[in-house]
């Protein structure tokens, strides 16, 4: 393990005293929350209510994508949609301490959504409308967009790049790895042009807090350019006619707010093979950070890489098949 990792600077203390360099009195309490791209605590205020501070993994953002970021959840709450956008303190919301930004939200509370019903599905739907109808307003400049390159052939590429994977299985994974993305391609090719807009990114059930209220939208980190039916996707599960009947509950909500192309469901299982190579080359980027090999031990091994190269096949058989229908 890297011992002299970034991150290593980062100690209770130096992180209870960011917070107070913004303004707001630590009370001392300090809570590890799980993130692992960032590193994200929960933070007990002297006479207030605890917040959530998020430090920004070195070298990853600009400050000028974090801020965009910032700026697009700030006018999403702005307009009364359930998402978590920084607290403006000492008029920023992008701040330094000792060689880490960091921005610091109000704490949400909530459950997990149940995905199972379709009075739940339509609601999320109703909010992503909503959020999707802003992002369509403007474009980001700062954030890179989700495609092929950025996704699937930079992800190949680099772990082609060091020896992540064993010696006997580099062969198959290469041959796997080029036949999904080729499949992605055509994916794409069905699809057409379409409009890119400002997403959530990483729209996944451990991102959205249920209330009483409804959902609450959290952790915009991934935030970028992409298709409308990036943010859709991961809220699918199950058998095909499950997901059919659960993205027709999504979609009865959703254009309440804003128009769904349906040509982008040629795009449904092209971007979950995406996120597949680009998970493993996540966790390839982030080796050097002693977090991961202590969260992720099976990520270099043999049950590891055997079982992403049977995955891939199974999305490329998926990739022939016809889409989902709106």
């Amino acid at each position: 393990m890297n011992l002299l990792h970034p991150y290593s600077a980062l100690t209770p203390d130096c992180a209870l005293d960011a917070l107070d360099s913004c303004g707001l009195r630590a009370d001392g309490r300090l809570l590890a929350l799980n993130s692992y791209e960032n590193r994200v605590y929960q933070m007990g205020v002297e006479d207030a209510a605890p917040v959530v501070v998020k430090f920004y993994r070195p070298g990853r953002w600009s400050d000028e994508a974090i801020l965009e970021e910032h700026a697009y959840t700030t006018d999403l709450a702005a307009r009364e949609i359930p998402v978590v956008a920084p607290l403006a303190l000492q008029g920023a919301t992008l701040h330094l301490h000792e060689g880490f930004r960091f921005a610091v939200y109000p704490k949400q509370g909530g459950r997990m959504p149940e995905f199972d019903r379709a009075d739940t599905l339509q609601w999320m739907g109703r909010f992503l409308g909503r959020i999707h109808a802003v992002g369509t307003q403007t474009d980001f400049v700062h954030r890179p967009a989700l495609n092929l390159e950025t996704f699937g052939l930079a992800s190949r590429d680099f772990l082609r790049t060091g020896k992540w994977l064993p010696p006997d299985l580099v062969a198959a994974w290469d041959s796997v790895v080029e036949h999904a993305l080729t499949s992605v391609a055509y994916c794409y090719e069905r699809a057409g042009t379409m409009h890119a807009i400002r997403l959530h990114g990483d729209c996944h059930a451990g991102n959205v807090l249920w209330t009483a209220d409804g959902p609450h939208f959290v952790d915009f980190d991934d935030s970028r350019m992409g298709p409308a039916v990036q943010d859709l996707w991961m809220l699918l599960s199950g058998e095909r006619e499950e997901q059919q009947a659960q993205l027709t509950e999504i979609l009865l909500g959703y254009e309440d707010f804003a128009e769904f192309d349906p040509r982008e469901l040629h795009l449904i299982e092209a971007l979950r093979t995406l996120r597949l190579i680009h998970y493993a080359a996540w966790l390839a980027r982030r080796w050097d950070d002693p977090a991961f090999p202590a969260a992720f031990p099976w990520f270099n091994t043999q049950q590891y890489w055997q079982a992403r190269i049977l995955e891939l096949r199974e999305q490329i058989a998926l990739m022939d098949e016809p889409p989902l229908v709106a």
